[in-house]
């Protein structure tokens, strides 16, 4: 016998002792309020029952007004009108009541559900009333006024020239069949209030996959559950049968029952002593298993992203056609954080930019974030997503060619034979990358928080203009909250908004942590050089920003030395534009499109703001030119 399968039968006596040892717990329906949808298993409602009564994945809560919420991870939360647990059928709504708005950017990626039998429809923006020789639209009252009228249009109607004329493309969306049997379970009283008319699409459908028990166990009687705490399997369970070969009002059954509890006790004995001498050798067996463990959990997670995402515009390639891209990743062009870029081409002569993920660094929310993020959008100071490639581990990321690589090799130049940047051109390049970060704060449909913001990831083209890329740690959030909650910090350290670490607070920052990052980036293309990081503890480095602060406060010049008159004054306005953007209280930061007018006013015009440093120590503000 192995020592690996000695450990796994020491672990499971351990479990059973767990469950032996732990009381029988029941589990009733609930709901959050009366007519209300039953919650029982998978499903498990927050604040009304333990964890351990729902599967993973299943978690529903109750509204102040009482109502049946669900949250998916990328979409945000849904009524829930009605549950099917014979037909696995998950309904869900706006609680704002117009799920027209909410189905353009429904998705749900990272959670166990899937839609239902899908119709595929374009949301169209018209000028005029649409006549009802077209039977595949219907206007979408919810989203239309007076002079816009909003239409959804089976996708093949869409290309009828009638409405190509009088109507404007706004969103691909998805609609979930209903039928005659939908109308009965959405229709709890005779005014027909939940009626679905495919006229007003109020509801969607999901499904989920059968775990093993459902409506046969309830016709009998009984219950599904876990079989454990640690366990994912799934069993029927009658709490109120007596245990097999036991019958009532016999005198055998107190022997029985002792019997069975002398059993428990030896059993309870034995895996207590066990668990010492197996504890260290299960740990490291767990370990190596939950590494392999995650990384199917991830390619499935992947996968299930791709599914629903499959229509948006990137290209999906096979890793096959990765490598004939890139000529067997013949020309590396550089090294990142999560993988290695090569030079490629596509098969027009297209040249572009293939980062290739290291699996051992990435856990695959990082192609999620990217892919999610960057193939949605476009814009002239946004990198370009062209596609990307997912074939079980190996992911891939296909972007547009930049031809002068990253802002850092200009800033920071390793020799002296690489061009300088005039101080023209460094405006600029500060211009379009607070263009891009205005685009990804204010025009999209969602508030999208880059959150590593550093010379980096500024990329350059064959004309110098500035694009935004590696959206990695990118978080999206509606632009009607001031605030998005993170879990960890995030960013990299000299370029991270203070109150990220220096608060204790992390849970909710706000779209200033990008200025804050912008700013800092601002300060390395004046001086040319890395920032020093706030919290190194060898205060003799001296901090450049603390510096430049310094000599505008008390009226010198930066000791600039241009090629052309004005250049000084650039320096200048990118300074104090700097500074304005790393003040220390977020709500004294500018938004963002107060630092592009700040950045195309005239020179000369622009207040010192306070000192952002005044709670630092003194001692690198005493030091001379750095």
């Amino acid at each position: 016998m192995t020592l690996q399968s000695v450990t796994a039968f020491h672990l499971i006596i351990f479990l059973l002792y767990l469950r032996h040892g732990e009381a029988e717990k029941s589990c009733p329906d609930v709901a959050c309020r009366e007519g209300g949808p039953s919650v029982r298993f998978p499903f498990w409602l927050k604040d009304r029952q333990p964890e351990s009564c729902g599967y993973p994945g299943f978690e529903l809560s109750c509204s102040e007004r009482n109502e049946t919420l669900i949250e998916f991870p990328y979409s945000g939360q849904f009524s829930v009108p009605v549950i099917d647990y014979e037909m696995l059928i998950i309904y869900i709504g706006d609680p704002q009541g117009c799920m027209a708005r909410r189905l353009k950017n429904l998705t749900v990626t990272g959670s166990p559900f899937t839609n239902y039998w899908l119709d595929y429809y374009v949301l169209l923006n018209c000028s005029s009333r649409i006549q009802r020789s077209y039977p595949e639209t219907f206007l979408i009252d919810c989203l239309s006024s007076s002079n816009h009228l909003v239409y959804a249009a089976f996708s093949s109607t869409y290309m009828s020239l009638d409405l190509l004329f009088s109507c404007h493309f706004i969103a691909n969306v998805t609609l979930s069949y209903m039928d005659y049997y939908d109308r009965y379970l959405l229709e709890p009283t005779p005014n027909f209030s939940y009626f679905y008319d495919p006229l007003t699409p109020n509801f969607a459908k999901l499904s989920w996959e059968f775990l093993g028990c459902g409506f046969d166990c309830h016709e009998k009687g009984g219950k599904c559950r876990l079989k454990g705490n640690n366990s994912l399997q799934v069993e029927c369970f009658n709490e109120y049968s007596p245990p097999n070969g036991i019958r009532q009002n016999e005198g055998p059954i107190i022997k029985q029952k002792s019997a069975g509890h002398i059993i428990k006790e030896v059993s309870i004995g034995i895996s207590i002593g066990i668990l010492t001498l197996t504890l260290m050798v299960t740990l490291i067996i767990l370990y190596l298993r939950s590494r392999r463990a995650e990384a199917e959990e991830n390619r499935k997670k992947i996968k299930k992203f791709l599914e629903d995402f499959r229509s948006l515009n990137p290209t999906r390639y096979s890793f096959a056609d990765i490598q004939k891209m890139t000529n067997e990743f013949k020309q590396k062009l550089g090294q990142g954080g999560y993988g290695s870029v090569f030079k490629g081409e596509l098969e027009n002569g297209v040249p572009v930019a293939v980062k290739v993920l290291d699996n051992s660094k990435s856990n695959g929310e990082d192609f999620i974030n990217e892919v999610s993020t960057i193939g949605r959008i476009h814009h002239v100071n946004v990198v370009r997503l062209l596609g990307y490639s997912a074939d079980e581990s190996d992911r891939a990321l296909v972007y547009e060619f930049m031809l002068n690589k990253s802002l850092d090799k200009f800033i920071f130049p390793a020799n002296s034979r690489r061009p300088k940047l005039s101080w023209g051109k460094l405006q600029d390049i500060a211009i379009g990358v607070a263009r891009g970060i205005e685009y990804l704060h204010q025009g999209c449909d969602q508030r999208i928080l880059h959150f590593d913001i550093k010379p980096q990831n500024i990329l350059l083209d064959m004309d110098f203009n500035p694009k935004i890329s590696d959206f990695g740690l990118a978080k999206l959030f509606p632009k009607k909250e001031s605030v998005v909650s993170i879990t960890a910090v995030r960013g990299t350290m000299g370029y991270i908004a203070p109150e990220v670490y220096f608060s204790g607070n992390i849970g909710n920052v706000s779209y200033k942590t990008d200025v804050y990052s912008f700013g800092m980036l601002l300060f390395e293309m004046v001086g040319g050089r890395k920032n020093k990081d706030l919290t190194v503890e060898n205060t003799s480095q001296v901090y450049f920003p603390q510096w430049v602060y310094d000599r505008l406060a008390s009226g010198e010049d930066l000791g600039i030395k241009g090629e052309k008159d004005g250049d000084a004054d650039i320096a200048k306005k990118l300074s104090i534009v700097a500074i304005w953007c790393v003040q220390w209280d977020p709500s004294d930061r500018p938004p963002i499109s107060t630092v592009i007018q700040m950045l195309e006013g005239r020179k000369g015009s622009l207040p010192l703001p306070p000192d952002p440093f005044a709670s630092l120590s003194s001692e690198a503000s005493d030091m001379n030119v750095p």
